[in-house]
């Protein structure tokens, strides 16, 4: 990290300050979206203080990021084109960077203002969508080749069933607690307490599971949410400073001999299935030496092989090839991905042989989709500190503005408990989703499984913002990423 300015022309290290700067800057903001909802209902229910909520979630996002891997991180990623993460120094991938970067932030920010808890997943995405478009229409390309269409339709599943998931199980939950505990005071108000009882706090057990289910959610926003960040650094990282993050320079010489092998594993595994892959991976042709600015093809995939072979046999390190070798060698293992989640796609291999698949891809990758420590620990402590300044406005509108009475013990615990479970199987699968839309789901269904009502302007003015981020993102991020590309002659 201390290195990484050295060296630098002072144009390229302005440049690299300043999106760093803005990627923080996003995250920063996410902290006042998606981490504030993680302990807007243990504040608002008073099982914890604000100022020891927030620094305990901040804890809780840091482990979660820590500890959560970079599976999410490039799923974002992986939303732009092949040819855009093969091409990061070239500037107009950098100027896609900018533009996705600065729309979501003004989109953010302006929600925000609002008080309407919006979803920077979403924000992300839209954005991400926005310049992938824009770039296939400037470059006279099919619009299906802006984007991974694929990759998009399985992240907008997983945005649009998680809230749906979460309105419909934790209202379930809340039933069951009602039927379960039917004099408990977990159904009581926070003001309902304090009138009734004349105590300030909730039961203990009830008070313990709030908080115990907060940093829980702390913990899987930071292992999800907090992973878009990390994408997003290392795309600026790989785009301005290839030299030093194009590859990992800590990559062990086990982890290396683990990509070498996976390409002898690959291509066993394709000339096993020589039937069905024969033709669309070319298998009969001959391996011929391919050019430095060769395009991603699933018939180059033999010659690929070979090159990754030659290239690999008998490195211990990476710093041992050249800078060029190193960019070539990210071109070779991202190609060879990109083709075998095709390959996956078509779904004509064996349920084994496809499940061997996906374990090569990750060995594949495993030197290229990486991030260092200090990239993981500045994204999480913006994520921190934006939850402890913009917390206040989140935590009303969750509180009490999606229902007509205020929010019960019991309502939390099962918006919370729900939210846990729900952002925890998205990381199974690598999938992001919002923390925002499926906590304020949950508490929308405990409302209505409380029968308390709903407050139909809050409600509507959430989902307004969710149907308006994804063309509201891709509108701002489209519009300057063209700007951009026509001002400066790209």
């Amino acid at each position: 990290m201390f290195d990484l300015f050295s060296g630098l022309p002072l144009a390229v290290g302005f440049s690299l300050a300043l999106a760093l700067a803005l990627v923080l800057a996003f995250e920063f903001i996410n902290g006042f979206h998606d981490t504030a909802n993680a302990v807007a209902t243990v504040i608002y229910t008073k099982a914890m203080p604000p100022h020891l909520a927030v620094f305990f979630s901040g804890i809780c996002n840091f482990l979660g990021v820590l500890l959560g891997g970079v599976g999410v991180a490039y799923a974002i990623v992986h939303l732009l084109p092949i040819d855009v993460l093969l091409n990061l120094e070239n500037g107009r991938s950098l100027a896609m960077v900018y533009s996705i970067l600065v729309a979501a932030i003004v989109w953010n920010l302006g929600t925000w203002y609002l008080g309407i808890p919006s979803s920077s997943s979403h924000t992300l995405i839209g954005a991400i969508l926005g310049v992938g478009v824009v770039n296939a229409l400037l470059g006279d390309l099919p619009l299906g080749t802006g984007v991974n269409w694929d990759k998009a339709l399985d992240i907008g599943l997983s945005l649009i069933i998680s809230p749906i998931a979460g309105f419909i199980v934790a209202g379930l939950m809340l039933l069951i607690l009602k039927k379960g505990f039917v004099d408990s005071k977990m159904h009581k108000t926070p003001e309902q307490r304090r009138a009734i009882d004349n105590k300030k706090h909730p039961p203990f057990w009830n008070r313990l599971v709030l908080v115990l289910s907060a940093m829980s959610v702390s913990f899987v926003h930071g292992s999800n949410d907090g992973q878009k960040g990390i994408g997003l650094i290392m795309l600026v990282l790989i785009g301005i400073v290839p030299a030093k993050f194009i590859l990992d320079p800590a990559a062990t010489p086990y982890q290396i001999q683990r990509t070498y092998d996976a390409t002898l594993h690959l291509q066993s595994l394709y000339e096993r299935n020589t039937n069905v892959l024969g033709d669309f991976l070319a298998l009969q042709s001959a391996p011929t030496p391919l050019a430095p600015d060769f395009h991603c093809d699933p018939s180059n995939t033999p010659s690929t092989i070979q090159a990754v072979r030659l290239s690999l046999d008998g490195v211990h390190t990476y710093r041992a090839l050249a800078p060029e070798a190193r960019a070539q060698m990210r071109r070779y293992l991202l190609c060879l991905d990109d083709t075998a989640r095709k390959v996956g796609s078509l779904k004509v291999l064996p349920a084994a042989e496809a499940a061997d698949l996906q374990r090569l891809r990750s060995d594949l990758t495993i030197t290229a989709e990486y991030a260092p420590l200090w990239v993981i620990a500045a994204v999480a402590l913006a994520l921190g500190i934006g939850t402890m300044v913009g917390w206040r406005r989140v935590v009303i509108t969750v509180g009490e503005k999606i229902g007509k009475q205020g929010m019960t013990y019991a309502q939390g615990m099962a918006a919370q408990i729900t939210a846990v479970g729900a952002i925890g199987v998205a990381n199974l699968f690598s999938l992001p989703v919002s923390t925002t839309q499926v906590l304020s789901s949950g508490v929308a269904g405990t409302m209505v499984a409380n029968r308390s009502g709903l407050h139909n302007g809050t409600v509507r003015t959430i989902l307004l913002a969710w149907l308006l981020t994804f063309p509201a993102s891709m509108l701002l991020s489209g519009g300057l990423f063209s700007l951009t590309v026509l001002a400066l002659g790209m």
